[in-house]
């Protein structure tokens, strides 16, 4: 039941930033919804109705190339899509400023197909076609849907001019970030690595303090050829303070290299936890903290 609450959420955002924030303002979109705005734009034909026929034809005919559990979620997200776009069609005006139009339209299309993923569904359209040129020819997923959607948005052109276009492309990126922000947390996870001749000490602080995993490996300065030990550990970005602040107090010539990650899950990444305040209370404290964490 949860996945069809995500999908029908994320159904009802993707329809109200179609209908509410890209049709009255002039913006256009990818795939299938961005060919029936054009259509909209140039012919009047209703977007709700294009979207339906479009996309029930166009999952018909990818029906062999799809698992089971996706066309059935689907045979329930695309018609109520297209309710979602009949209902909205009347609702707003334009907002007056292309821009900001842009912005709302991207953030509520990259809540609506995050939602949409996280259900196993899929609105249809581009993602289907590029599933079955991918089954039949062996092409690229990811690039053939991109090329599908940009020749719709390129096409826009022609119809709604090369600046609203333009905004259509700002409201496209900000959708696909939203929609990482929404898949994949906004809390962003770092991957450290330490170089340190107290390797030992460091690692198993980390582990104590921090309750991360760590990995020690092991490897040869390039240069002299003598053996080095690197730690390998993954921490949540407010944890990466903690983390220097122990690294410092027990190795302060310790070399360390940060990364960013998008994603981290299982082990003991769930288990993390903090220093308390009450830990870094004074300078005094916290060394000693550290120092009696290092020696047990």
């Amino acid at each position: 039941m949860k996945d069809y609450g995500f999908m029908v959420l994320g159904t009802f955002f993707f329809a109200l930033s179609v209908a509410v924030f890209a049709m009255p303002n002039g913006l256009a979109e990818g795939g299938i919804p961005g060919l029936s705005l054009l259509l909209y734009f140039g012919l009047g034909w209703s977007p709700a109705i294009v979207t339906l026929v479009a996309n029930g034809l166009v999952l018909l005919l990818g029906y062999r190339y799809l698992p089971r559990s996706m066309i059935v979620k689907s045979t329930v997200t695309i018609p109520l899509f297209s309710l979602f776009l009949f209902l909205l069609e009347d609702v707003a005006g334009p907002v007056n400023d292309p821009l900001l139009a842009a912005l709302y339209t991207g953030v509520f299309t990259g809540i609506g197909f995050g939602f949409i993923f996280r259900s196993g569904s899929t609105t249809g359209g581009s993602s289907t076609i590029a599933r079955m040129l991918n089954y039949k020819f062996g092409w690229e997923l990811t690039g053939t849907n991109f090329i599908l959607d940009a020749a719709i948005v390129v096409a826009g052109v022609f119809v709604i001019g090369p600046v609203l276009t333009l905004y259509t492309v700002v409201a496209l990126f900000i959708g696909k970030k939203v929609t990482d922000y929404v898949l994949e947390g906004f809390e962003s996870k770092k991957v450290v690595h330490i170089f340190s001749n107290q390797h030992q000490a460091v690692a198993k602080s980390i582990r104590k303090n921090l309750g991360a995993h760590t990995t020690i490996l092991q490897g040869k300065n390039d240069e002299s050829g003598i053996d080095e030990n690197l730690i390998y550990v993954s921490v949540a970005k407010q944890q990466l303070f903690y983390l220097k602040k122990l690294i410092r107090d027990i190795d302060d010539d310790a070399f360390t290299v940060v990364h960013t990650v998008k994603d981290v899950s299982g082990g003991s990444f769930t288990k993390a936890h903090y220093p308390t305040q009450k830990t870094f209370s004074s300078p005094k404290k916290e060394k000693q903290y550290y120092k009696n964490r290092a020696e047990e």
